[in-house]
């Protein structure tokens, strides 16, 4: 339960109050910058909470790159498709996407805390 909440506050904070202007801009395109760091803050904040749980290096080298891929990956499917639908929050299905985005990171850090679990019990 304490790696999900530690995982939990370093969403909030990587997801809501981290992300530049740059991060935020020309989403729906696949190599853009911004999105790579903003999936790079959510590693970083990723890496201090396994090292707060005391994993060690290469399990958190293995887990966080995973995450990295993943979170990129998960991002550019919801500005791709709200770009191409022109959504705005005025609509529901902006909330849609951003509801199925959020939802797919957390089930991200359920496995991370799954593969935390079956690795520390060997």
């Amino acid at each position: 339960m304490t790696l999900l909440c530690l995982l939990q506050i370093k969403h909030l904070f990587a997801d809501f109050f981290l992300q530049t202007p740059k991060m935020l801009s020309g989403r729906d395109t696949y190599l853009h910058t911004g999105r790579a760091q903003h999936a790079g803050v959510h590693t970083l904040g990723s890496i201090a909470v396994f090292v707060l749980m005391g994993a060690n290096v290469g399990f958190i080298l293995l887990i966080c790159l995973a995450e990295w891929v993943v979170h990129f990956h998960i991002d550019y499917g919801k500005a791709h498709y709200s770009g191409k639908k022109d959504l705005t929050p005025q609509q529901a299905m902006f909330w849609r996407a951003m509801g199925t985005d959020q939802f797919l990171h957390q089930l991200t850090y359920l496995a991370m805390a799954a593969i935390w679990v079956k690795c520390t019990v060997w």
